[in-house]
């Protein structure tokens, strides 16, 4: 008998980042489970990869996780799978200040920038923590490190995902656990974020930015990212150059003052 095969999740897949970084892990001959709100979007990538890795395994799954219970029973329609690495990319920016901002997009931001990926997150980790060469990587920002002028909601829902990742990647290493979680934080990148972030049917990026990654570059430096022993993998704001760092922000791991566990 052949082994089990073990699955590449990758959540936002129907364009942009996770579109792109699919292809790449299909590659790398890695079998793909890849969710969306949009089928004929995750059919069209799935056609495409099988044109050139006919041999693969994709599994498709449409899902709007923006909806909280549907994390949950996402998450639990895998559980006959083998997953290896998880990927979590989906999610949606706005531009515009705190004081005018939609506060229904807004809501729906929150869900699926923060409580999806901490619920997902939670459940990989807690079934394969202990398991060789599981990788957790959750997609922030440099917006998750940087307080960017009239994107300040967003910026925040991307602090916690820098955060908690951040976090997460110190228990996992200080609990001896096998498997490793980390950050990728792009700067502006080629993709829908710019329509869906300024509410517009079309968004030009040389002229919004003048300077910006494509999608392809960005699932490239997330495979340097996962090939790397680093926590995170960042683009720089003002160079755009990507480097492979040490987590950011302080962790008062062998602090006196933290809570001591009863006994």
């Amino acid at each position: 008998m052949g082994r089990a095969k073990k699955y590449t999740v990758i959540t936002g897949a129907s364009s942009g980042i996770g579109w792109e970084t699919a292809k790449a892990f299909a590659n790398r001959g890695k079998d793909l489970i890849v969710a969306a709100r949009r089928t004929e979007n995750l059919e069209a990538l799935k056609r495409e990869i099988a044109e050139q890795y006919p041999t693969l395994d994709v599994i498709i799954k449409t899902v709007d996780l923006s909806v909280l219970e549907n994390a949950y029973q996402f998450y639990t329609s895998l559980k006959d799978f083998q997953l290896e690495t998880w990927i979590n990319n989906a999610g949606f920016g706005n531009y515009g200040s705190v004081a005018q901002q939609d506060l229904r997009k807004i809501d729906a931001m929150l869900r699926l920038n923060v409580e999806a990926p901490t619920i997902l997150s939670s459940l990989f980790v807690r079934d394969y923590k202990d398991v060789p060469g599981t990788q957790l990587i959750n997609l922030s920002s440099c917006g998750g490190y940087t307080i960017v002028p009239t994107a300040v909601t967003y910026c925040a829902t991307k602090f916690y995902v820098s955060t908690f990742t951040e976090g997460l990647a110190w228990e996992l290493i200080e609990t001896g656990a096998k498997m490793r979680a980390k950050v990728l934080a792009p700067a502006a990148t080629q993709t829908e974020f710019g329509k869906k972030a300024n509410n517009v049917d079309t968004y030009e990026y040389d002229k919004a930015f003048g300077v910006f990654h494509t999608s392809r570059q960005m699932a490239e430096f997330l495979l340097k990212l996962y090939d790397s022993d680093s926590t995170l993998g960042i683009v720089d704001r003002e160079t755009f150059r990507f480097e492979l760092r040490s987590p950011v922000f302080p962790y008062a791991g062998g602090s006196v003052h933290n809570q001591t566990p009863a006994k």
